[in-house]
């Protein structure tokens, strides 16, 4: 393994005639949806290689989106990942697969001792922000740097990217839901799209809503927009479950549609995009509405490297709450309305 590390910025100049390239994170479903225009630059740099992802195993299908991947390999990280030595088979696959090009801009420590021990010849790595323990610069045979908590991470990784030479002039996102998402989820909602899909839970109560704020705001939703049908989405899991139950008993009218964590990714991505505007906190699902060009209202906690995940643009508005064991605070019921109001007037 070669250990000299050589100059970012002519990564992509040496290793243009690729022919097997892989683009290595293991992230949750918002990294692997922010990985897509990072994917696309890869793919227009390297037009005749075969093109591989590796992203957690349980959001594999979400990689669907992008039928111009070669292929996806899921790494197994929920509800809990490997020990190191059960690591020793996939990287005999991936040694076998005989990459040329490993691209890890994650930076997490095994995430680059599989990119180290992959075998590639040509491997580009992100510094991590604390720099990486003793070993990690020995996985890279190119390391580049770019600050991170500065904007959101889909363009960090782009920008990361662009530095190691590769071609582009902005990051690009080109998506194609499967046909038979579209038809699942036109049949299971009842119509083909224009609702408002809201979101409400997320992983923790401090990333929420409190209960009380929540109910009020579908209430006012429900009679500020009269003509929108609304559907609420939730996962799978007994908390989820069990929040949407005691939501829908708060509630004075019934939702269009709820789906409580019976759609698959794909589904649920095309529910997203049939949406005329998507409701929520920080979770999966804003990320999937940012992957389709919905717009979105978004309330967010109070947190360092917020603006890895904060999306800024005419589609989307945000506010920002305190954190605290019951849900977030500082964060007006009538101003979400507002910014919903806004959008979908912008939208026509």
């Amino acid at each position: 393994m070669a250990s000299k590390v050589r100059p970012v910025a002519e990564f992509y100049a040496r290793t243009r005639d690729a022919q097997r390239v892989m683009l290595l994170d293991l992230g949750f479903l918002g990294d692997s949806i922010h990985l897509l225009p990072a994917l696309w630059a890869l793919r227009q740099a390297y037009p005749q290689a075969e093109l591989h992802v590796m992203v957690s195993e349980h959001v594999t299908k979400i990689m669907e989106v992008a039928p111009w991947v070669d292929k996806v390999w899921g790494y197994p990280r929920f509800p809990r990942g490997p020990k190191w030595y059960q690591d020793f088979g996939r990287i005999r696959r991936l040694r076998a697969a005989k990459f040329d090009v490993v691209v890890n801009l994650n930076g997490t420590d095994r995430s680059s001792i599989l990119t180290g021990l992959s075998g590639a010849r040509w491997r580009l790595g992100r510094r991590p922000e604390d720099g990486g323990p003793a070993f990690w610069g020995a996985m890279f045979t190119h390391i580049v740097e770019y600050p991170y908590k500065t904007e959101l991470i889909s363009t960090q990784r782009w920008h990361c990217l662009k530095k190691a030479g590769f071609p582009g002039d902005k990051p690009e996102i080109h998506i194609r839901i499967p046909d038979a998402a579209k038809r699942s989820i036109s049949a299971k909602a009842g119509g083909d799209g224009g609702w408002i899909h809201v979101s409400p839970f997320t992983t923790e109560n401090y990333k929420e809503l409190p209960p009380d704020q929540l109910s009020e705001l579908l209430r006012q939703i429900h009679r500020g927009f009269p003509d929108k049908q609304i559907i609420l989405t939730c996962a799978a899991n007994d908390r989820e479950k069990t929040k949407m139950t005691a939501l829908l008993g708060s509630l004075d009218f019934q939702p269009w549609r709820v789906f409580a964590g019976d759609l698959n990714l794909l589904e649920f991505a095309a529910l997203v995009q049939a949406s005329c505007l998507h409701l929520g906190g920080d979770s999966g699902g804003l990320h999937v509405a940012w992957m389709t060009g919905v717009p979105t209202v978004t309330w967010f906690r109070r947190y360092d490297g917020l603006a890895d995940w904060r999306p800024v643009g005419d589609r989307y508005r945000s506010m920002i709450g305190e954190r605290t064991s019951e849900g977030l605070t500082d964060i007006r019921t009538a101003q979400i309305v507002a910014m919903a109001e806004d959008l979908l007037d912008a939208g026509g």
